[in-house]
């Protein structure tokens, strides 16, 4: 199982790993393009300020995550296989209620209200870390100049 491991100490706060997520899931694959479109791409990790440090904060895909718990439509789960929650790629959909985010101790559970639905429809659904699933390595740890982001191998059981 892959996560994501910060050096914090090397953090500058130039919020570049949040333009390259907001990139990589825009239609436009370009933070510039991304930057320009209306409603504006939501990022799905935070650069925040504590104790004057700069620290990236990112869903840690936990062993066992309380947004899977508290999701009542079932969508939120964890791929046994690679680790990952999300709540993208399921039978069950969304449906905006945000217990997931009440349950998420690290507040890393962004809402969005420009997802377009089957039939055409406009609705709400909780936006968190998917890791990247269609690249290599995510968005965020390729974008970062000061190589704050790493991925590693954990050894747990899922």
């Amino acid at each position: 199982m892959k996560k994501l491991k910060m050096h914090l100490e090397r953090c500058t706060g130039c919020m570049r790993c949040e333009l390259e997520c907001m990139a990589e899931h825009s239609s436009s694959k370009s933070y510039m393009r991304a930057s320009l479109s209306k409603p504006l791409p939501k990022t799905r990790i935070f650069v925040e300020s504590m104790l004057e440090r700069s620290v990236p904060v990112v869903c840690r895909h936990c062993k066992e995550p309380l947004c899977v718990s508290a999701c009542m439509t079932g969508c939120m789960q964890k791929d046994s296989k690679t680790g990952v929650v999300s709540n993208m790629g399921h039978e069950q959909q969304c449906v905006g209620c945000w217990m997931c985010i009440m349950a998420c101790p690290y507040g890393v559970i962004n809402t969005s209200t420009d997802v377009v639905g089957i039939k055409g429809n406009v609705f709400s659904q909780a936006l968190k870390c998917d890791l990247c699933p269609d690249r290599e390595n995510p968005a965020c740890l390729e974008g970062c100049p000061n190589e704050v982001i790493e991925l590693v191998d954990i050894k747990e059981n899922i």
